[in-house]
């Protein structure tokens, strides 16, 4: 198992938190997402797989959501 930490901009509300979950856990081997939501800030995205994960996949995901990396 892997837990990687992620910093995700834009976030504001628990349908922000949906949605990137949601993207994140349709990515290949991941297993957990958890997110501290810091509204109109920075969050902190958790993320657990079974493997360590491309940067561009879960950058991918996470756009795909309507979001970015930090």
């Amino acid at each position: 198992m892997t837990t990687e930490t992620y910093r995700v901009t834009g976030m504001t509300c628990e349908h922000c938190v949906a949605a990137v979950t949601e993207e994140l856990t349709a990515v290949a081997g991941v297993t957990a997402v958890s997110v501290d939501l810091v509204a109109g800030g920075t969050s902190d995205v958790t993320v657990v797989s079974s493997a360590p994960l491309d940067v561009a996949a879960v950058a991918g995901a996470v756009d795909e959501a309507g979001y970015a990396l930090a």
